[in-house]
């Protein structure tokens, strides 16, 4: 990628994708994968603000379906996803790109509370920058949390990186016919109820004009290949 046509792009990665093959936890091969498609992207120029989700770990609506508390569920996904964030940031910084892990709740041993002055000088120093700890309150999903970010952060765009290849009208893996879209204005995901993201993070990004590309994590080209227009994906706005 010789002229990056993004400066600050926010990624959000779902934790199921970083779960691979297996039902639960962290595929190393994909760990990897993830990391350097990010660490290629950075040497290019761009400016990475990542957040990252916990479905590898744990899911605190299981814990309200199941008839527990919310509250408390939703704690423990966001500390799944600082868990997350560190194995990520781990992995970048081996193939010698220094990333930063930030937590909207606080655990000093462990991350840097975030705020989105710290965030953004990490950014201009060169760092990759992991959110953890999705919005840091319950009852909002790391997708709320990564339109949020992006938002906070002035990034330029989210991509937010899944297990296909853009915005269908139904679940392909369910249904062969479903239809693939190139491009969707923000209203259209929200009317037609698809969801690739909740309702609340496209609401933010439409009343924000902030557009999303939605792509297959684990496509050839990666995430280079996507800020390239060289991946199939669909842009939201």
């Amino acid at each position: 990628m010789t002229a990056p046509k993004y400066k600050r792009i926010l990624l959000k990665v779902s934790g199921e994708v970083l779960a691979g093959d297996q039902n639960f936890g962290i595929e190393a091969r994909f760990l990897e994968s993830v990391a350097a498609q990010i660490a290629e992207s950075a040497r290019a120029g761009v400016q990475i603000a990542i957040v990252i989700g916990a479905g590898n770990i744990f899911r605190g609506l299981k814990v309200a379906a199941d008839g527990g508390d919310r509250v408390t569920g939703d704690l423990m996904g966001m500390l799944g996803t600082v868990i997350n964030s560190l194995a990520l940031a781990q992995e970048i910084c081996k193939l010698g790109v220094p990333a930063k892990v930030f937590s909207s709740v606080p655990m000093h041993s462990v991350a840097d509370v975030f705020t989105a002055r710290d965030a953004k000088r990490a950014l201009e120093n060169g760092q990759v920058v992991i959110c953890g700890g999705g919005t840091g309150n319950p009852f909002f999903t790391t997708d709320t949390a990564a339109a949020l970010k992006a938002l906070e952060l002035e990034c330029d765009i989210l991509l937010k990186g899944t297990k296909v290849d853009g915005v269908y009208s139904a679940d392909p893996s369910l249904d062969p016919s479903a239809a693939r879209y190139d491009t969707l204005s923000h209203e259209e995901v929200i009317s037609r109820d698809l969801r690739v993201m909740d309702t609340a993070a496209f609401a933010l990004a439409r009343d924000n004009n902030l557009p999303i590309l939605v792509y297959a994590l684990d496509a050839p080209g990666g995430l280079t290949g996507v800020l390239n227009g060289d991946v199939f994906s669909t842009r939201v706005g």
